[in-house]
């Protein structure tokens, strides 16, 4: 698994891993992680990550979803000239068109598609771009946030008020059923979030469906609240997997460590004033244009050159029709635009709390004792010597006090018999696509 920190500082310490799963032939799963070289890099494009979880046959979704991340990454730095909203909006426009043009243009990949799920770590805040359910989560103190909406059937009957949980509408629609993805339609709708503020010892997670479909919010705030990135990591990709993995299971996790990554609201505030005041300018000058053209026109009335009074009344339409998408278009370069909240989207879709370290530990002690209670079949044997040493070691660190020894000691079981049964299936690295 590759763990990775800033190659300029130490202001972040990342962690990546993309998993075949237990019942897919290949992964269709991809991931970008880059980070800023330098200062300056920072300050202009900031850190990027991605995921994507393709989907179509005969290899089609593999190649949908490479090609998003590495679309999208590569215009996104491309486009200097704009924003990084902006830049990052006509980065995954321009990559849907390059992914349904290879769909269309082989019968074997055609209506392919992928979802995507972009993070940008600024100096102005945090921004999400995102199609499909592909998820981007933040950690902060006690709380797990879900900033990212799922296009999916589900969670779009749920917003409507049209499924309840647990209720029987929901028993019978499939939980995977996207309703909007990169790729299979020549235009896309793309879904942006945030800035949000970053602060030190937030945790950032971007994750397929293989994740969520089988672990639970809770589960992933105990996880991401105690281990670091990569231990984290290896075992929510783990527990995926020991409870079936019917998908292809991708986690990327960014952990802010240093202050100088935190979001100075000074300057954040005074971006938003000069947004503001650009403007401001740019009225009494659309103002003037107008003003001008409609004297001209009257002009024209009164000598009675109608058909050139016209033109000019349509040139003062014009005028204020550029003036209008002027104005949307400086919007949009900003990373504060999106309204008086200077905020795009309406996340947290979700909360959840984070259970004390007792909590937790007393958590991830049952989810081992669930494993160990499980029947592998006759076609795997298993040791179970080692996992149950590492749960007798759990438990006597946590009636010990040491919580944070006892959290580690249930994980490593958990690790532990999951690379006895990847032994079992002759699963191995280059099967997972799990780097080292």
């Amino acid at each position: 698994m590759a763990e990775r920190k800033s190659n300029w500082d130490d202001r972040l310490e990342c962690a990546e891993l993309s998993d075949i799963g237990m019942r897919r032939a290949i992964n269709q799963d991809s991931k970008k992680i880059l980070l800023a070289s330098d200062e300056e890099s920072w300050n202009d494009r900031g850190h990027f990550f991605m995921v994507a979880d393709g989907m179509g046959a005969h290899a089609a979704g593999e190649l949908a979803s490479q090609l998003a991340v590495d679309g999208v990454a590569h215009l996104y730095f491309k486009y200097t000239e704009l924003s990084p909203l902006e830049a990052l909006r006509k980065a995954m426009v321009e990559t849907n068109s390059e992914v349904h043009r290879r769909g269309q243009a082989n019968t074997d990949f055609l209506n392919m598609g992928t979802t995507a799920s972009a993070l940008l770590l600024l100096p102005q805040g945090a921004i999400a771009g995102h199609i499909g359910d592909s998820r981007v989560y933040r950690l902060r103190g006690q709380r797990l946030e879900q900033l990212t909406r799922d296009h999916s059937l589900v969670w779009e009957l749920k917003a409507a008020g049209h499924l309840t949980e647990g209720g029987d509408l929901a028993q019978t629609i499939p939980s995977n059923v996207i309703t909007r993805s990169l790729g299979p339609s020549a235009s896309v709708d793309v879904d942006f979030e945030g800035p949000w503020p970053i602060e030190v010892d937030d945790v950032f997670l971007l994750c397929s469906d293989g994740l969520t479909g089988k672990v639970e919010d809770e589960e992933l705030a105990s996880i991401l609240s105690y281990l670091s990135p990569h231990d984290a990591a290896s075992l929510l990709v783990d527990l995926a997997n020991l409870r079936g993995g019917p998908d292809n299971i991708t986690v990327i996790l960014a952990k802010v460590v240093k202050p100088a990554m935190v979001t100075n609201s000074a300057d954040t505030q005074a971006e938003r004033r000069r947004a503001e005041k650009q403007r401001a300018a740019a009225r009494p000058v659309v103002g003037v244009g107008v003003a001008v053209c409609l004297l001209i026109a009257l002009i024209l009335v009164i000598t009675e050159r109608f058909f050139h009074a016209v033109s000019a009344t349509v040139l003062a339409f014009l005028v204020y029709l550029a003036g209008l998408l002027a104005a949307k278009r400086g919007d949009s370069r900003g990373v504060f635009a999106g309204g008086g909240k200077g905020r795009y989207g309406q996340g947290p879709y979700s909360k959840t709390s984070c259970p004390s370290r007792k909590a937790a530990t007393d958590l991830l002690s049952k989810i081992a004792q669930n494993l160990r209670q499980c029947d592998p079949g006759e076609t795997i044997s298993l040791d179970w010597s080692r996992f149950d040493a590492s749960c007798d070691s759990a438990a006597n660190a946590e009636q010990a006090g040491r919580g944070d020894d006892a959290i580690r000691g249930y994980a490593r079981a958990i690790r532990e018999l999951m690379n006895q049964v990847r032994v079992a299936q002759n699963k191995n690295a280059s099967d997972s696509a799990i780097e080292y």
